[in-house]
């Protein structure tokens, strides 16, 4: 049996995942622009890692949160141009009062050629 995921150990992972993308060329990403394409690749790459290892619960479109059972939520974003998909009634919401913990993946694109595929920890 698989040991329970915790949010000790999501940040373990999480380092050594992106550790591990540092090194790993995808070329299903090469020429892709889309922020949003490359977020749910890595999203969904990094819960199928974590799936291989850990016991958790997985979140969906409708919940909302990735591991809603740790209160996390998945984001990845550019370095050159940061977004967020969460909605903020205000700045200190942003910072504060969202009512769950953000796991940022941070990777560096090369604009026209897209995806780099080089997560910054």
């Amino acid at each position: 049996m698989k040991p329970s995921l915790t949010i000790e150990t999501l940040k373990e992972e999480a380092s050594n995942f992106a550790e591990i993308e540092n090194f790993h060329d995808e070329p299903t990403l090469y020429g892709v622009t889309d922020g949003k394409a490359v977020g749910t690749y890595l999203e969904h790459k990094f819960a199928s890692y974590l799936a291989e290892k850990y016991e958790f619960e997985q979140g969906n479109s409708a919940s909302g949160i990735d591991l809603p059972g740790l209160g996390v939520d998945i984001k990845v974003t550019s370095i050159k141009q940061p977004q967020s998909s969460c909605l903020f009634k205000s700045a200190s919401q942003k910072i504060f009062g969202l009512g769950y913990h953000l796991l940022i993946f941070v990777y560096l694109d090369f604009g026209h050629l897209g995806y780099s595929s080089k997560p910054i920890k």
